[in-house]
């Protein structure tokens, strides 16, 4: 890796499973913590396998803790069983998880939101954050919209292969994207925003103090 003196040097690196591995091999009573709470998340994946109900439970309550507004919580919620939904269809279609998601992904935003997942976590000043979890209540609705749309589409279709399969994105999208286009006319204003999470986490609590005010 480069140093600071510009210089290539080889370098001892870990990604997320490694280092918690390394962590679960430390024989020192400092490392407990972190290997209870490696046993605590591993059993709740368990329970969750047998009962995926679980996970929306965590998700909930995970996002109330980051202070998220419910109503975008239950967005939010929505818009992981859509997605689950549309990558069920692709995975029936013979697309591969991964490279191959993310292209009909881009296509589907490209075509409602007329910019890449690129460009659209750019232009929201993201860097590895979830973009879906720095989207207005809007654009997870529009964006719902583009995936349910896609996935019925398919469905009808039944397309094989990505050229197939990133036509049938184009079109979900679009339709999505006629839609934002609309709401834009009549309101004036851009469904597209540079909002993230730090801008919605402070407007959801403006909104609770000022209920909790009102009361």
């Amino acid at each position: 890796m480069t140093a600071e003196d510009g210089k290539k040097r080889f370098t001892d690196v870990a990604d997320t499973e490694t280092l918690f591995r390394v962590i679960q091999s430390i024989p020192s009573p400092k490392a407990e913590p972190f290997k209870a709470w490696l046993a605590k998340v591993g059993y709740e994946r368990i329970e969750e396998t047998e009962n995926p109900e679980l996970s929306f439970d965590r998700a909930m309550k995970t996002y109330l803790q980051k202070g998220y507004s419910k109503e975008w919580i239950n967005q939010r919620l929505k818009s992981i069983e859509v997605r689950k939904e549309l990558t069920d269809e692709w995975q029936e279609r013979g697309m591969q998880e991964g490279a191959e998601y993310a292209i009909l992904t881009n296509e589907i935003t490209r075509a409602w939101a007329g910019k890449s997942v690129k460009d659209y976590k750019a232009f929201k000043n993201l860097k590895k954050e979830n973009l879906r979890d720095n989207m207005t209540n809007l654009e997870l609705v529009l964006n719902m919209l583009a995936e349910a749309t896609t996935a019925e589409i398919s469905k009808k279709k039944l397309p094989t292969g990505l050229a197939e399969n990133k036509k049938v994105a184009k079109q979900g999208g679009h339709i999505a994207g006629t839609a934002r286009k609309g709401i834009e006319a009549k309101t004036g204003e851009p469904v597209i925003t540079s909002k993230n999470a730090k801008n919605l986490l402070i407007e959801a609590k403006i909104k609770r103090l000022g209920k909790k005010n009102r009361r």
